[in-house]
């Protein structure tokens, strides 16, 4: 592995420890971008900045923790989280994703690093390891299909990444903060990279688009229903997908149980999709995946409603394992999937034609040549020295 140089341009980082060879579930089964590639293409597909965390899930809890009890989960898993979720997803649909982002010196951010670059074929030379500094860790609870997060962390030094020179890219997906820009969001799209943004909870309470300022240079805004209703002061999450397209081209907004709406303000265009029933074991990354799904859609060309299904299919996938980032599906578990929902008696036909675009993109029943990572309990079996 060759030393990342750090994106401050102070020289190199201090190199990861050697880790094994890349395993053959860093190659994604199917590349969506297959047929529009060309030589001159961004040698990235999407590319992605923020923090990592070691995300540590308890599962199979019966309530909420009380005050001054002991409660016992009946799972426990471990796998990378924050930006990891988002840079998982992405790589494990097929595409070329590239991740800035600090990493501490600990076991835990070997075993993130390593998760990453190694498991994921991420590509890591934006990121650099911070001597001293600990990684961030959250410790999620997943009962009665929500949960809830602990996290500890400190901000890390001022060499953290805050890539002022992102590389080209085709995408950038960004979480945009209430009255802070990001300089590198405007960088990337002066650079030509289409760029996707959420949004987290306004602790302000303004809720004002106006405090959005890099929306001005997105292509695509996916809040979720309350956000939207809030920046947008609208009573129906419908009503404020379309007044969304007042300021960003393609809203799209996330209905929970009930699937998502969109709205391309560019051509009228709008599609609803419900959402695919199934029995959370972990809604932890959840929206991560479901965005990664849509930026897949999105780039492949695919129609606004394929793009919705797919999103929405691939959420409801990675809620039925542990954690944010391992939890995330690849083409075979999609394929698999698509199979048994056609070998159902008395399917729902329109629902099959709902999902009838996978059909020439998942790949053949057949074996993997090895499993996908998922959360462990723990971490540190099974490494050479």
């Amino acid at each position: 592995m060759t030393t990342p140089t750090a994106p401050n341009g102070k020289g190199p980082s201090p190199q990861r420890p050697p880790t094994k060879a890349v395993g053959p579930y860093r190659r994604a089964q199917v590349d969506p971008l297959a047929g529009l590639r060309e030589p001159a293409d961004p040698p990235w597909d999407v590319y992605l900045t923020g923090t990592v965390f070691l995300d540590i899930i308890f599962t199979g809890l019966d309530s909420a923790p009380v005050r001054g009890t002991e409660s016992w989960a009946r799972g426990m898993g471990s796998s990378p989280g924050g930006v990891a979720n988002m840079a998982t997803a992405l790589a494990r649909l097929g595409l070329k994703t590239s991740l800035a982002a600090a990493f501490g010196d600990d076991h835990y951010g070997d075993y993130c690093w390593d998760a990453l670059e190694q498991g994921e074929g991420i590509d890591l030379s934006p990121s650099r390891t911070v001597p001293g500094w600990h990684s961030p860790v959250t410790v999620s609870m997943a009962y009665e299909g929500e949960r809830t997060m602990v996290s500890h962390g400190h901000e890390p030094p001022p060499e953290e990444p805050a890539p002022d020179c992102p590389p080209r890219a085709r995408a950038a997906v960004a979480s945009l903060e209430p009255g802070r820009r990001a300089p590198w969001i405007a960088q990337a799209a002066s650079k030509g990279a289409r760029i996707f943004a959420d949004v987290g909870w306004d602790d302000t309470g303004a809720w004002d688009l106006a405090g959005l300022a890099d929306l001005e240079h997105c292509e695509a805004f996916l809040p979720n229903a309350q956000e939207a209703m809030r920046y947008t002061r609208t009573d129906c999450p419908r009503k404020a997908a379309h007044a969304l397209t007042a300021h960003v081209p393609l809203a799209v907004v996330t209905l929970g149980a009930d699937g998502a709406y969109a709205v391309d303000g560019r051509t009228g265009e709008t599609a609803e999709v419900p959402a695919i029933a199934v029995e959370a074991l972990d809604p932890t990354g959840a929206g991560d995946v479901f965005v990664a799904g849509f930026v897949t859609g999105t780039l492949a060309d695919w129609p606004l409603a394929d793009r919705l299904a797919f999103a929405g299919l691939t959420a409801a996938l990675s809620v039925q394992e542990f954690g944010g980032s391992l939890s995330a599906p690849g083409w075979a578990e999609i394929g698999a999937w698509w199979r048994q929902v056609q070998s159902l008696d008395r399917q729902d036909p329109e629902a099959l034609r709902r999902y009838a675009f996978l059909a020439d993109l998942v790949p053949e029943a057949a074996a993997r040549p090895w499993p996908l990572r998922r959360a462990v309990p723990t971490i540190g079996f099974g490494r050479s020295a």
